[in-house]
């Protein structure tokens, strides 16, 4: 990779120099998350004739990890908001979210390094800042400077913390990745030629199915292309994968030889207390592909009636990367003794709730693979995870409903509040109790005898 940007003698960028330098480990993890995506990024730039150095970018933003997703609600390997997604043609919905789609991405980033590369007048240094503060707070920054008869170079500007090793990180990156032998370490090579291509079925395709007609596992599929939120690509598009380049032949050839086959249908009848909303929710699909899949034009259905419903191939586990099975294993990593969910209701907040349960809102959102800032749905489950207190014993027991027990008086047998037996079950405080019933009570066993 040939490097233009010089490397300043500088502090921050010695700082960060010997960071990398102690930890060739990550060095070595991200090279190996690079491998399928850095021929196409870096092609890219050479297109556009920018600096290669660019194509680093998301070692920085994201540590090359295309599933990464940020305290600030972004997402990627470019690490886009929605608002700045959306501005450059991302888009963000149930099926699809193409901040962490690479092809897109990479070139939605790369029109928007053009542009503030312009807006600086070619001074990559504060161009690459803007990338990450924001076009404003660095033009800011330098009208500062101008005002008070300093120079406007990046390393003379007050910004944020944030961005102030933002661009030195890339440059001591880079500094490393030119200079290896200078600097004693050796990073696993990245063959300079394609891995994988972009190809077209111009059909929604099951995930499964696509992996089977590549010949590859659905996660290595998904590994690829985890713009997908689903089993499947989005309905209206965009339909594209990213393909082994060695695989491309065989792909197209069986898209072409089973052209339509590439969604399982099944013909469902509706029943009692049914309506597309559920039916969409049990099928993990949406009301508008249930509209469009049996040409309804409202959303009015009857019983007995006979719906034609897209589903995947597959049980859900078998699609590891999607959007519900990444949540379930962050929400699955033990951050605390006890686990409790929460089932969110209306006007409820991650502030709110957090509040309540006595945690940060930051690790609430860190527990549930959200960001702070991330709005709730009515019916969205989160889990809380929980500490006892030093010298506890904390034992999940299960204690069945006899006649005559109120919460009030389980709480005090057990030594736990009223509210938390009512959010570990998931009751309502008006919902009476019914003898056999079966509550889940996390209770300490130094203080009572179970």
């Amino acid at each position: 990779m040939q490097l233009s940007l010089p490397i300043p003698d500088d502090e921050t960028v010695n700082y960060y120099r010997t960071w990398y330098l102690k930890h060739p480990g990550h060095l070595a993890i991200v090279a190996e998350r690079a491998k399928p995506f850095l021929h196409l990024i870096t092609e890219k730039i050479e297109q556009r004739h920018l600096p290669l150095e660019l194509a680093l970018l998301p070692v920085v933003e994201s540590s090359f990890d295309a599933f990464a997703y940020s305290h600030g609600s972004a997402a990627g390997l470019w690490q886009f908001i929605p608002a700045t997604g959306k501005m450059y043609g991302l888009k963000q919905n149930f099926w699809y979210d193409g901040r962490r789609d690479v092809d897109a991405a990479t070139d939605a980033a790369l029109d928007y390094l053009t542009v503030l590369g312009k807006r600086f007048d070619g001074n990559w240094y504060n161009a690459i800042a803007a990338y990450n503060s924001g076009g404003g707070r660095v033009s800011q920054a330098m009208r500062k400077n101008v005002r008070h008869g300093k120079p406007t170079d990046f390393f003379s500007l007050d910004l944020p913390k944030e961005t102030s090793g933002y661009v030195p990180k890339l440059l001591a990156l880079a500094d490393i990745i030119a200079n290896q032998e200078k600097y004693g370490i050796e990073l696993p090579p990245i063959a300079n030629q394609p891995v994988l291509k972009l190809v077209d079925p111009k059909e929604q395709l099951d995930l499964a199915i696509a992996a089977q007609y590549a010949g590859i596992s659905v996660k290595e599929l998904q590994s690829y292309n985890p713009a997908f939120n689903q089993w499947a690509t989005a309905p209206n598009g965009p339909h594209q994968l990213l393909i082994p380049v060695d695989k491309v032949t065989r792909f197209e050839q069986q898209v072409a030889a089973n052209k339509g086959k590439g969604m399982k249908l099944i013909r469902y009848q509706v029943k009692s207390g049914d309506t597309l909303s559920v039916i969409a929710n049990r099928y993990n699909t949406t009301t508008k592909v249930l509209q469009t899949a049996n040409s309804l034009s409202g959303t009015s259905i009857r019983v007995g009636q006979h719906l034609m419903v897209p589903t995947s191939v597959k049980d859900e586990k078998a699609y590891a990367l999607s959007a519900s099975n990444r949540l379930a294993k962050t929400q699955s990593l033990a951050r605390g003794q006890y686990k409790l969910t929460h089932t969110v209701h209306s006007g409820e907040s991650l502030w709110t709730i957090a509040r309540a349960n006595n945690v940060s809102h930051q690790a609430l959102a860190k527990w549930n693979g959200m960001g702070p800032r991330d709005t709730l749905r009515v019916g969205q489950k989160l889990v809380i995870w929980k500490d006892s207190s030093d010298g506890a014993i904390i034992r999940t027991v299960f204690y069945q409903v006899r006649s005559g027990d109120t919460l009030s008086g389980i709480a005090s047998r057990f030594s736990v509040k009223t509210r938390d037996i009512v959010q570990w079950n998931e009751l309502s405080n008006q919902k009476y109790l019914r003898p056999g019933q079966k509550l889940k009570l996390y209770v300490d066993v130094t203080k009572v005898t179970v």
